[in-house]
């Protein structure tokens, strides 16, 4: 039988992303509306740790569907990785009378999820919250729109530079080890070239392929690099290193967490809120909400975290696609 849940708790945890707010607001009047009680925990499992706990209700979530970031703050958390940081938390979710929690967040804080559940017996779900698209058996993160949308944004002012001036840009972006925003970025903003984490892309090959496309015609270049791949300025560097191109390295850096969050991301977050809520209400914890072709489903932290199966082939083939209609 589904669990009485009287009070839900809901936290922000790790690196922010576009979006947070408008999945806080859902998780608060969904729950709201089915007559639970709501504490907000400010900093993540750091904010748990140290009893920063408020109550809210719908006014506390009033207006915050299109502003990024996170009205509940977010941070990382050595401590929470201890046994005697978790011990603190799991008394002040005793302490405060929280039957379940609403993670959002990314990998790390779904790990940190996992064990609340599995060593201490608090049930959680979690909402996929992190810009990077690097978690298992989802189509989406909640953020990874909009920060293509603002990595594309980019791409296309930096292009006009770029074709003034005949130069060669290389562009980083963020993704230790997802691919998602360079790949995705790179065929909407028309680049020359991807280089991402495992591709084998030397930069022997692309000055020859920059050698080619000169005779032809074609004047400037802009290549994006993941930031899992390599450095903008020391690949820009080694372009440079004895032709006669001008190129020049970039890094977008956290200009991609922030900003408003599209419409795409506003949805998702609304939708994984609600049914969030939903989940624990009917007695499951120790899972991650994940949209597989816009339909939701539930996916165990163990999955979502240490069974990515991203779709290679996938990222493989947008970037041939990305190549072809760059010549």
């Amino acid at each position: 039988m589904p669990n009485k849940i009287k009070t839900i708790g809901v936290l922000t945890s790790g690196g922010d992303s576009p979006g947070m707010n408008a999945a806080v607001r859902s998780v608060v009047r969904k729950a709201i509306f089915e007559g639970i009680a709501v504490k907000g925990i400010l900093r993540g499992y750091e904010g748990m740790i140290k009893g920063e706990v408020i109550d809210m209700n719908s006014r506390s979530v009033s207006n915050i569907l299109g502003r990024g970031g996170t009205i509940l703050k977010t941070a990382r958390s050595k401590e929470f990785m201890t046994e005697t940081g978790q011990e603190k938390a799991v008394r002040v979710i005793k302490d405060h009378e929280i039957d379940g929690l609403v993670i959002i967040g990314g990998n790390g804080s779904f790990q940190g999820a996992h064990i609340l559940h599995d060593k201490w017996g608090v049930p959680n779900i979690g909402i996929p919250g992190t810009i990077d698209n690097d978690l298992g058996y989802t189509d989406y993160t909640v953020g990874s729109h909009t920060s293509v949308d603002t990595v594309l944004d980019a791409v296309d002012k930096i292009r006009d530079t770029v074709t003034s001036m005949e130069r060669i840009y290389v562009v980083e972006v963020m993704g230790r080890k997802e691919p998602y925003i360079a790949v995705m970025a790179g065929l909407a903003g028309g680049a020359e070239e991807i280089l991402y984490p495992g591709s084998e892309i030397s930069i022997e090959r692309i000055k020859k392929e920059i050698d080619s496309a000169e005779k032809s015609g074609k004047m400037s270049w802009i290549i994006i690099v993941s930031e899992g791949y390599g450095k903008a300025a020391e690949i820009a560097a080694q372009l440079e290193e004895n032709t006669k191109y001008n190129v020049r390295g970039i890094t977008l850096g956290h200009v991609q967490r922030g900003g408003k969050p599209n419409a795409p991301d506003r949805i998702l977050a609304s939708r994984m809120g609600a049914f969030a809520v939903s989940a624990l209400m009917e007695g499951i914890s120790d899972h991650m909400v994940a949209v597989r072709s816009m339909e939701l489903k539930l996916v165990p932290y163990e999955k979502a975290c240490f069974e990515r199966e991203k779709d290679i082939e996938f990222h493989r083939q947008l970037y041939d696609l990305t190549k072809l209609l760059a010549t």
